[in-house]
C-alpha cells in the first residue's frame, strides 16, 4: 500500500473501561474526544476531574444559554436588527444563531393576510406551542406543538394560527423554532437499522388540495432573497393550485410519531438521534426514553469537547435529563473547542428516575455560529459558572 493505513482498533492505555460509557474506573470521569461530531475516529480520555470544573473563562468560547420566552414580545432596537428578512408583525423571524449554511430564528406568528417565499432556503418549523393552519403551494396542512414542519426552499406560505383561547380567556401561545436551511432538508439513511426506525416515512403528512379563497382582490406575496423582501402583489390568490405530481412537497412530522433509538446497556451518543440532515449540519430530536437498565452503564451523557461542530439545543418540555437549571423555550450554545457534558446536578438525578420525559431539538453545525444582537438581549450571562 502507498501509505500507512488507520488502526482499526483502538489502542489502550493506564486506566479505561472495557466497554465504553459503562463501568468507569473509580475516581474517573469519562470524556469522549471524537471527530465529525460522533461519526469519526474516537479516543476516550480517562480524567480524575471534569472537565467542566473551571473556575473562569475569558474568550469567545463561553457556552451561552438563552431564555426566548420573552423575545416575541420585545421592541429591543437590538431585537428588531435581528429580522432577517420580513419585518412585518403578522411574521417577524427573529434570528438567534447563524453561519452560511443554517440560520435560526425564533418566531411568533398571528394571522398573515400576505404569502411568504423563502427563496435563500428550505425552512425547517418545530412548533414549541400553537397550532394553527399552513397553507402552501401544494395545499393545506393543521399543525399543533410538537410538529414539524418542512417546507422546500420556493414555496410560498402563510400561518392561519388557531385564534381560539385557552383558560382564563387569554390568546393561544404562538411559539416557533424555525431552522433556515441553506441547502436540502432530508431524512438520514437509516442504515442497518432499516428504512422504518426512528419514523417510518408513511407516518408523514403531506398537504391536501381544499377550497381556497377566490375573492377577487390584491394579493401580496412577500420573497426573501440574501435577507431582503420583495413584495409581489396579484389580482387573485396565488395559492391557485388545483393539482399537482411529484416527489417535493410540503410534510409533517410530530414528535409523538417518532420512536427514539434505545440501549438498555449503553448510553448512546446524539447522533442516533438524528432526524433530519442537510449540507454541514444536521437536527436531531431527543425524546422521552427508559434509562439504561444495566449497572454500570452510564444514564447521562459523557463529557466531550466539540472538535467539529457547534451544538445547539432547544428545550421545548419536561425536564432534560442532562442538567439543572433548564426550562421550556430556553436554548444553549457551546461552540466548537470547550468542552460540556452532564450537569453536576444531573448525574444523581439520573439514578433516582427510570426514564427521562425532555423533548429537545439539537442543531450541531459544522461551521461555526455567530450570535445576534436578539441573543444578547435575553442571554444568561452566568450560564458558564453553572458547569462548576
Amino acid at each position: 500500500m502507498s501509505k500507512k493505513e488507520t488502526p482499526l482498533f483502538p489502542l489502550r492505555k493506564g486506566l479505561h473501561t472495557r466497554q465504553a460509557h459503562v463501568d468507569l474506573p473509580a475516581g474517573t470521569f469519562e470524556e469522549e474526544h471524537a471527530r465529525q461530531g460522533f461519526f469519526g475516529r474516537t479516543t476516550h480520555l480517562y480524567r480524575l476531574h471534569p472537565v467542566t470544573d473551571w473556575t473562569r473563562i475569558e474568550g469567545p468560547l463561553r457556552p451561552h444559554s438563552y431564555d426566548l420566552n420573552p423575545l416575541a414580545d420585545s421592541t429591543d432596537a437590538k431585537v428588531r436588527a435581528s429580522m432577517f428578512g420580513s419585518t412585518e408583525s403578522a411574521f417577524a423571524p427573529i434570528c438567534l444563531l447563524h453561519n452560511s449554511d443554517v440560520a435560526l430564528h425564533w418566531v411568533a406568528p398571528a394571522a398573515m393576510d400576505f404569502f411568504y417565499r423563502n427563496a435563500d432556503g428550505d425552512d425547517v418549523y418545530y412548533i414549541h406551542a400553537g397550532s394553527g393552519k399552513l397553507e402552501t403551494t401544494f395545499g393545506a396542512l393543521t399543525y399543533a406543538t410538537g410538529d414539524y414542519l418542512v417546507i422546500p426552499r420556493g414555496t410560498t406560505y402563510r400561518f392561519l394560527p388557531d385564534a381560539a383561547t385557552a383558560k382564563g380567556g387569554s390568546n393561544v401561545t404562538q411559539r416557533y423554532l424555525l431552522i433556515e436551511s441553506f441547502s436540502e432538508v432530508t431524512i438520514p439513511d437509516r442504515n442497518q437499522l432499516g428504512p422504518n426506525a426512528i419514523f417510518d416515512p408513511a407516518m408523514i403528512d403531506t398537504p391536501d388540495l381544499e377550497p381556497y379563497d377566490a375573492t377577487p382582490r390584491e394579493w401580496a406575496v412577500h420573497i426573501k432573497r440574501q435577507n431582503e423582501i420583495t413584495k409581489v402583489f396579484y389580482p387573485f390568490n396565488p395559492l391557485d393550485v388545483v393539482g399537482w405530481k411529484g416527489d417535493l412537497t410540503v410534510w409533517r412530522i410530530n414528535v409523538k410519531d417518532i420512536r427514539p433509538i434505545l440501549s438498555a446497556r449503553y448510553h448512546l451518543p446524539p447522533s442516533a438521534h438524528s432526524t433530519f440532515i442537510a449540507n454541514n449540519f444536521v437536527i436531531c430530536s431527543f425524546l422521552p426514553r427508559p434509562f439504561e437498565e444495566e449497572e454500570g452503564a452510564m444514564r447521562v451523557p459523557f463529557f466531550h469537547s466539540n472538535i467539529d461542530y457547534d451544538e445547539v439545543l432547544f428545550y421545548s418540555a419536561g425536564h432534560f435529563f442532562s442538567r439543572d437549571g433548564i426550562g421550556a423555550g430556553m436554548m444553549t450554545w457551546h461552540p466548537q473547542g470547550i468542552h460540556h457534558g452532564p450537569h453536576p446536578k444531573a448525574i444523581p438525578l439520573s439514578r433516582t428516575k427510570e426514564r427521562t420525559d425532555e423533548v429537545a431539538v439539537m442543531v450541531d453545525t459544522f461551521r461555526p455560529l455567530k450570535a445576534t444582537p436578539a441573543a444578547g438581549v435575553v442571554e444568561n450571562a452566568d450560564y458558564w459558572a453553572s458547569w462548576k
